[in-house]
């Protein structure tokens, strides 16, 4: 079976669960907390920043995950579901929850089940200041942790995102096969690039993503 791994998205459903501070706030992850507007309602937070419970936002998550997936109080999505855009849907009923990944600027290899809060970061030189994040800055991303063998693995997204990528699931034994739209050739240590043709420019791996569905890519 492929392994599927695909971009985050900045649509996501507002419905998502959140973490709340010790005053009630909801917590809202974005890259840049200094520079995110004014908000009454929110508390801005890095996910690596100390949350005022306990541990780090990141950490909190991962207990979560572990200890309270099946009670859910807080009611966060699961990484497929948050995105808005059909496509990650469609991957997992193609290949099963769990063959499917989604690469997250904020949290980093995210399994298709991990239930997951609202977050606006991006790793995209076009977001705003606030939600993008820089080289230096601190994350924690998680990484593969789950053995797939010598099964291949695909990845559908941007040029800023395949070296996240490339070191996320550099423990993968298998092959792991980039598809890319870009005039030239990125980089992308230990990988195979194929070039995906077709005239969109901005989220051209949703096109790739469903060429793969239709059986209309051959590895």
């Amino acid at each position: 079976m492929t392994i599927a791994v695909i971009l985050c998205a900045a649509r996501k459903h507002n419905d998502a669960g959140y973490f709340r501070n010790r005053n009630g706030q909801p917590a809202r992850f974005v890259a840049q907390p200094d520079l995110a507007p004014l908000s009454k309602i929110y508390t801005y937070a890095r996910p690596d920043d100390v949350a005022d419970v306990r541990g780090t936002w990141r950490e909190l998550l991962s207990d979560y995950n572990k200890k309270n997936r099946d009670a859910n109080q807080l009611g966060l999505l699961k990484a497929w579901q948050l995105y808005r855009h059909k496509t990650y849907g469609q991957l997992v009923r193609q290949l099963g929850e769990e063959n499917v990944y989604v690469l997250s600027a904020g949290w980093g290899l995210l399994p298709a089940s991990y239930l997951t809060p609202l977050y606006d970061i991006t790793l995209s030189s076009l977001a705003e200041d606030y939600q993008r994040r820089n080289k230096g800055d601190l994350y924690k991303d998680l990484p593969l942790v789950t053995d797939h063998g010598n099964e291949p693995m695909v990845f559908f997204g941007s040029k800023f995102y395949i070296p996240l990528f490339c070191k996320l699931t550099a423990r993968h034994c298998g092959r792991r096969i980039v598809f890319y739209n870009s005039a030239y050739e990125p980089s992308a240590p230990g990988c195979e690039l194929v070039k995906f043709n077709t005239k969109a420019r901005t989220v051209w791996y949703y096109e790739c993503a469903q060429a793969f569905i239709d059986g209309r890519i051959s590895l």
